[in-house]
């Protein structure tokens, strides 16, 4: 794992996965596995089971977002992975040695996470 933010959406579980989905999935597929092109030219595999969807595309990048009952409403928790089959000491020379990655994946996380409470009428805190 190379970073991980979570918080916390005051709203039932429910709706805040469906809120989570319509964000992240907007063509309405719900469930299984399937490719989407996240921009022209590149495209991920994304995975939905229970109430997680993963993406993983390019070499090594793999990025899943949950959400679980919390005791006041729901946790949203998103993780990056290194998912490198080959030359997996390569990503974070490729990456800059991911300086500054875990906080704007964090920043990036909130700003996906406030657009999760606009939908899901709730508001929203980091965990």
């Amino acid at each position: 794992m190379l970073a991980q933010a979570a918080g916390i959406v005051e709203a039932p579980a429910a709706r805040v996965w469906d809120a989570l989905a319509a964000e992240l999935l907007p063509d309405g597929r719900r469930s299984g596995r399937f490719t989407v092109e996240d921009v022209p030219g590149h495209t991920s595999t994304v995975e939905v089971t229970g109430h997680t969807i993963a993406f993983q595309g390019g070499w090594w990048y793999r990025g899943e977002w949950s959400v679980e009952p919390h005791p006041q409403g729901a946790l949203v928790v998103h993780r990056v992975f290194n998912v490198a089959q080959r030359l997996r000491w390569g990503v974070p020379l490729a990456n800059r040695l991911f300086i500054g990655f875990a906080e704007s994946t964090r920043a990036g996380f909130l700003d996906g996470l406030a657009k999760i409470g606009r939908r899901a009428g709730g508001a929203v805190r980091p965990a």
